[in-house]
């Protein structure tokens, strides 16, 4: 019986690598299927990755520490100890085509381009000119894509061939909502939809922890708002909450359940409001209808550091706010979230955030009334240490038979920091809706 793979596996819709943690058994071990045979770390958490078949763990082939992109081969199980392997042929013939599992390089803004910075400057670089491969240029053309546009992930910044065919397929993504406008929208399994919003400063990788479980029973529609990821980002002067409801609507040709956080569910509850026709159920994690005075000095201090420095230092500055002394105190969670955090906070430029910015203090306040109106199946998630958005339970109190889950521990970067109690808190809500 051939080999068993094991491959860095695909934990949500916006992973595109894992780093390896460990490899619990020695070579030689029995390997029992469902058994875990390595522990991986995303951006946001580590995760067992379990055996799919029972035999013998026999090789290795990334070392703890290194990362990979998802479907890279890590290791292998023979049927038996005793039966033939040959490592290298095996390698070889289960390694993916070179563009089978391409890095995002639209995602390689803010953090990945001050890592590239540091490389050496080309004849390009130098003549103010962006380092671009002929063929990469050509691609471009014939895709009609701006090469400008194009991070690029080779020497120096280079944009490679392999950068514009990823930046294209990425471009796949993007849906049309408006005269004009296209959002880029990530979807995962099947079954009845579900809608992910993100919060202020967010993309859709804010939920990678509970799409990897949803994603098996729901289908899911992750959206990234206006002037985030590939989202088209419109040279307006502000972002409108009501206007991003009406995004979201276009998104969505059945009933479904909406899921909101913080800004996301700001959004979410105008949904409720001007279309509650699409919606099924209602999940609200730390939302907020009036943006208090903390708040909206975070949201400025968060614009000025996005505008003036680089994606590390203001998720330095963020992880007080947004999560609790345990998290804090936790120094491998504690890097392990900075490290996504950034990662996500460049993927969110500066000039974006300004205008959601003066779109929730145009929108603060104007609500508070209209709660009571709304009939749609509602749970609000509630963090304890939330600094940003403590009145949360007034919000549940205010939509007529809403529920409420409170996490006690957690800060406002609930979905991420109390990762498993958000998602099994949704997954209760959506099968009772």
């Amino acid at each position: 019986m051939a080999a068993t793979v094991i491959a860095m596996p695909r934990l949500g819709m916006t992973m595109e690598e894992g780093t390896v943690v460990e490899w619990p058994l020695p070579i030689g071990a029995p390997v029992s299927k469902g058994q875990t045979v390595l522990v991986i770390e995303t951006e946001k958490t580590e995760a067992e990755i379990e055996a799919t078949a029972s035999g013998v763990f026999r090789h290795i082939y990334v070392e703890p520490g290194e990362t990979v992109a998802c479907g890279t081969l890590c290791g292998a199980i023979s049927d038996t100890a005793d039966e033939a392997f040959d490592a290298d042929a095996f390698a070889a013939a289960h390694a993916p085509p070179e563009s089978a599992h391409p890095k995002v390089p639209t995602f390689e803004t803010g953090a990945g381009a001050s890592a590239k910075a540091a490389a050496p400057l080309s004849d390009d670089d130098r003549s103010g000119k962006r380092p671009v491969a002929p063929a990469a240029r050509a691609l471009a053309r014939e895709l009609e894509l701006d090469v400008d546009a194009i991070p690029g992930s080779g020497p120096g910044g280079r944009v490679t061939k392999q950068d514009v065919a990823a930046h294209a397929a990425a471009r796949e993504r993007l849906v049309s909502v408006a005269p004009g406008i296209a959002l880029e929208v990530l979807r995962a399994g099947d079954g009845d939809p579900v809608l992910l919003m993100p919060g202020f400063g967010a993309d859709a990788s804010a939920f990678a922890p509970q799409s990897a479980e949803l994603s098996v029973d729901y289908s899911l529609i992750a959206v990234n708002p206006r002037g985030v990821g590939l989202s088209d980002a419109p040279d307006q002067q502000r972002y409108e909450i009501p206007q991003a409801a009406h995004d979201a609507a276009a998104l969505l040709d059945r009933p479904s359940h909406v899921i909101g956080a913080s800004l996301g569910a700001a959004v979410a509850l105008e949904l409720a409001l001007q279309h509650a026709d699409k919606i099924r159920s209602l999940t609200l994690i730390t939302p907020f209808v009036r943006a208090s005075p903390r708040l909206l000095a975070v949201i400025e201090a968060w614009c000025r550091i996005a505008e003036r420095d680089d994606p590390k230092t203001l998720a330095a500055f963020l992880a007080p706010w947004l999560f609790g002394d345990g998290l804090l105190a936790d120094e491998v969670a504690r890097r392990r979230t900075l490290q996504g955090l950034a990662a996500m906070s460049a993927r969110t430029p500066a000039a974006g955030l300004r205008r959601w910015a003066a779109g929730i203090a145009v929108w603060s306040g104007t609500r508070e009334d209209s709660l009571a109106t709304i009939r749609i199946p509602t749970l609000c998630i509630v963090a304890g240490r939330d600094l940003l958005t403590p009145d949360s339970t007034r919000i549940a109190a205010a939509i007529p038979d809403s529920r409420t889950q409170e996490i006690a521990d957690a800060g406002h970067g609930v979905t991420i920091e109390a990762a498993d109690a958000v998602t099994a808190a949704i997954r209760a809500h959506l099968n009772r809706s």
